[in-house]
């Protein structure tokens, strides 16, 4: 085997060094944990962890624990290649070229979930272990596990390394930070129950509890000690007495002791009041049989021979613990009336008690179904009910503290292929299709919660898998954005429905202008003209801009027709347009506006914005047919304005003599949702509001309205008040003046 050069202290190895000397390629099988150590030692030669140990032991400590629980090769070399990632420039390339892709990605996630955790205690180590912060700190914590569960070997492999982080402090004979205990006990033991790896569990609990209560673990320790020999006497006569019995019964039975975990006991001496002796925890045998039913035989034996304690019987092969452990519990007493705990369940079942999730877990490259690089050895049913017991979890969790609860505002669900979807607490299936991707939510039209066919609007819960049925084609519905049907919990999803339906509205007032646009070259017979040079003209860089202001009523046709039309030639100096007296009853003569300068001229309101008072308005004399009167910011207007500049004059409103504001025809624009008696409903308010209206025009398009109504208003500051009431019929979109 090739040995790695390591380049001089404080420097880090290039990619070709290490590559070339670990020799490059994918390892066999066999060899992977010492190809990896090999790989590793060099690098970590003289470094030490947070704690004081040395790297590469821990490493050592975190392969072996990892091998005892059933891990592969390739995650007990990824403890290796974890501590090493951070002493190359491009560990990703690097180890991915000496190891492969997968176990490259495997180290760089462990080693960044290591650091961030690392990141999460030194800012903890300022704060009080009761303080308000420190709490959430460890929340944070349980978010980042969660989080990196997706690959549930690097939840392993941070499991192992907390587990010898505690031995060596133990050994050490040094108490551990508060954070790091703290952590180890709200956090990382509570992971090993729910994946059920007892064997890690109960460890780190012993250690933590001996760290946090030193003379309290000494004293049951030393209670264990002093009738040792009389008590593992009895314990060994029992065992075999039993084991014969049950193999005189044709059960080819295995009967051993039980561990005691100080840890435990105290838990059930202060849970339940009871003295050291009375602890069931302190007898203990454990009976492993072949097959299910030699389960309930024996423990029919067991209950014949001893008197049980019906109270403390549990049955967790018919009702199995959420995170899938299986085994018969019970209580009993014998001649003396001591109790024993007894224990009883298959081979298959005590290696998943023992090893939990890794008991059946195969750490190798996914197929095209594959989740996070890993796959399930067994059906895809046990990688669901792993996840589910790590949201199971983090829901309690949740429940345990209300005020801070760790995902009390979202849940997470499974995809079918297993990945984890993060959602607003009481999403729905539209929420999740919307998460995935935005053209999925689009043509969400069902979904399968647990294989289940449930309406829309289902609020979804922590841990159920959802899978969509989706339409070829199509939109979402407008009734997804009614908060009172709950369709939507998300922001993000909600935008994304208005997004489509705003782009729908857009097409459509396109679709619109350019058909108005279209006739109107039509009527001019001016059909050749290039579409892009019109819209150029008009100061717009697509023909598309020009459609959807024409098809808003923000540009007026007739400021197209002043560009459609040549304009008429100059006339000469002697041929001056003259200027009209009105006529008696004129609308120059009553009708409220001043030429500055002048008196009594022809004047008459512009069609193409019908101005009224107090509008900011300016005269633009025609030829032949006096001054006609415009808003000043009409598009058409200013359009007269920059190509003839020296025909604009200075016009105002005036009262007229008989001291009554005349009434003066302008057109607002509406634009709703097309249903039966919306004409009546916004006519209604304009009647109501003594507004007489002279003119209506609607189009209706794809369930939408345009509507122009032609009103008379003296005022157009009272107009404003009218359109406030017109935008609150219901389904009307917009209400303004053109």
């Amino acid at each position: 085997m090739k040995t790695l050069s390591v380049a001089p202290a404080g420097t880090r190895q290039s990619v070709a060094d290490v590559v070339v000397a670990t020799g490059g390629g994918q390892p066999e099988a066999g060899e992977l944990r010492a190809r990896a150590r090999a790989f590793a030692e060099p690098l970590l030669a003289g470094e030490t962890t947070a704690s004081g140990e040395n790297v590469l032991t821990h490493a050592d400590a975190v392969a072996d624990i990892l091998a005892g629980i059933g891990g592969s090769e390739a995650i007990q070399a990824a403890a290796y290649l974890s501590y090493a990632s951070a002493q190359l420039n491009r560990p990703e390339e690097v180890i991915g070229k000496a190891f492969g892709d997968s176990l490259a990605r495997l180290a760089l996630e462990t080693a960044r979930l290591e650091q961030l955790q690392q990141r999460s205690r030194a800012s903890r180590q300022q704060l009080s272990a009761d303080t308000e912060q420190a709490s959430q700190q460890t929340e944070f914590v349980r978010k980042m596990l969660l989080a990196f569960s997706r690959d549930l070997r690097v939840v392993l492999l941070r499991l192992a390394s907390r587990l010898q982080t505690l031995r060596y402090y133990a050994a050490a004979r040094r108490p551990p930070p508060p954070g790091l205990l703290r952590e180890s006990h709200e956090v990382f033991a509570p992971l090993a129950n729910r994946l059920g790896i007892w064997q890690i569990k109960w460890e780190m609990e012993d250690l933590v509890f001996r760290a946090q209560e030193p003379d309290t673990y000494r004293h049951i320790a030393s209670l264990l000690d002093e009738k040792r020999v009389e008590r593992e006497l009895a314990l060994e006569q029992r065992r075999a007495a039993i084991e014969a019995a049950l193999r005189a019964q044709g059960i080819d039975a295995s009967v051993s002791g039980r561990p005691k975990h100080i840890s435990s006991i105290v838990r059930k001496m202060r849970g339940k009041s009871l003295g050291f002796e009375q602890v069931f925890d302190v007898r203990a045998l454990r009976i492993l049989v072949p097959t299910v039913v030699d389960c309930y035989t024996a423990l029919g034996w067991v209950h014949q021979h001893f008197t049980p304690v019906p109270e403390e019987f549990d049955d967790y092969i018919a009702r199995p613990k959420p995170n899938g452990y299986r085994s018969l519990h019970t209580v009993v007493r014998d001649a003396d009336d001591r109790a024993w705990e007894i224990q009883i369940r298959t081979h298959d079942m005590h290696q998943h008690a023992e090893h939990g999730v890794a008991a059946h877990w195969a750490y190798k490259e996914a197929g095209t179904k594959g989740y996070a690089g890993v796959s399930a050895a067994g059906e895809y049913d046990a990688k669901i009910a792993v996840l589910r017991q790590l949201l199971a979890w983090e829901r309690e969790l949740s429940g345990a503290a209300p005020q801070h609860g760790l995902f009390d505002d979202r849940i997470y669900v499974l995809t079918p292929e297993a990945a984890i979807v993060e959602l607003p607490a009481g999403a729905t299936p539209v929420d999740f299709a919307y998460t995935l991707h935005t053209e999925l939510g689009h043509r969400c039209r069902g979904a399968r919660v647990d294989g289940a066919m449930l309406p829309l609007h289902t609020p979804l819960k922590n841990g159920q898998t959802v899978e969509i049925v989706a339409a070829k084609e199509g939109g979402p519905s407008r009734d997804w954005l009614n908060p009172e049907l709950r369709y939507l919990a998300s922001s993000r999803a909600r935008a994304k429905v208005r997004a489509w339906f705003n782009a729908q509205h857009t097409r459509e007032t396109v679709a619109r202008g350019r058909e108005m646009v279209e006739k109107l070259l039509q009527r001019e017979g001016r059909t050749a003209l290039s579409l892009e040079h019109l819209a150029a003209e008009l100061g717009f860089k697509t023909p598309e801009a020009l459609f959807e202001t024409v098809g808003k009523d923000e540009l007026s046709l007739r400021a197209i027709e002043a560009v459609l039309r040549p304009p008429e030639p100059t006339p000469a100096p002697d041929d001056q347009v003259l200027l009209r007296k009105a006529r008696a009853g004129s609308a120059g003569g009553r009708g409220g506006v001043l030429v500055v300068g002048l008196d009594s001229l022809l004047t008459q309101p512009a069609r193409c914005c019908k101005p009224a008072p107090p509008d900011d308005i300016a005269g633009y004399v025609t030829r032949g047919r006096g001054v006609t009167i415009h808003r000043r910011d009409c598009a058409s207007f200013r359009d007269l304005q920059a190509r003839e500049p020296e025909r604009v004059i200075e016009v105002g409103w005036s009262t007229p003599a008989t001291g009554h504001l005349p009434a003066y025809p302008v057109d607002v624009a509406v634009e709703a949702l097309d249903r039966q008696g919306l004409l009546r409903d916004i006519s209604d308010v304009f009647a109501r509001e003594k507004m007489n209206v002279i003119g209506v025009q609607t189009q209706s398009v794809k369930g939408w309205a345009w509507m122009t109504f032609t009103v008379e208003v003296s005022d157009t500051q009272r107009l404003a008040f009218v359109l406030r009431q017109v935008q609150d019929v219901p389904g009307v979109r917009v209400a303004k003046r053109r």
